[in-house]
């Protein structure tokens, strides 16, 4: 499976912003997937995942209430989009996919879950 996030871009506080993970292979309905951030000099973080038929949902505190995941199987693409955005959601956005458990419901949060990365796109929010 190969992932390519898109959507990134500059935006002011409060903006909004969807970004969209295109994923390559049928399989790709069949796993969870993940959305990640990394700042400047920061670890990499979990942010969204969707479980593979879009039942199960889990957000970090930073962004529930701004953000929703969602996904499109029939488009092989799982979507973020990004309301009332902060300085602070400044960072490389990337998509991943848990290969480990297809057609489950559990929505895994760590990093170690995901094996398949896309290569990030720019979010950039300015004050």
């Amino acid at each position: 499976v190969q992932l390519q996030a898109s959507g990134g871009g500059l935006v002011q506080a409060g903006g909004s912003l969807r970004l969209s993970c295109a994923a390559s292979g049928r399989t790709f309905r069949r796993y969870a997937t993940g959305w990640f951030r990394q700042a400047p000099g920061k670890e990499r973080e979990f942010v969204a995942t969707i479980s593979w038929s879009g039942s199960k949902t889990y957000y970090a505190d930073s962004v529930k209430g701004r953000f929703t995941i969602s996904r499109d199987n029939d488009k092989n693409t799982v979507y973020l989009q990004m309301n009332s955005l902060k300085p602070e959601d400044t960072a490389v956005y990337y998509c991943a996919l848990d290969p480990d458990k297809p057609y489950s419901d559990y929505v895994a949060r760590s990093l170690r879950e995901y094996d398949y990365w896309g290569q990030g796109t720019q979010v950039t929010v300015s004050s």
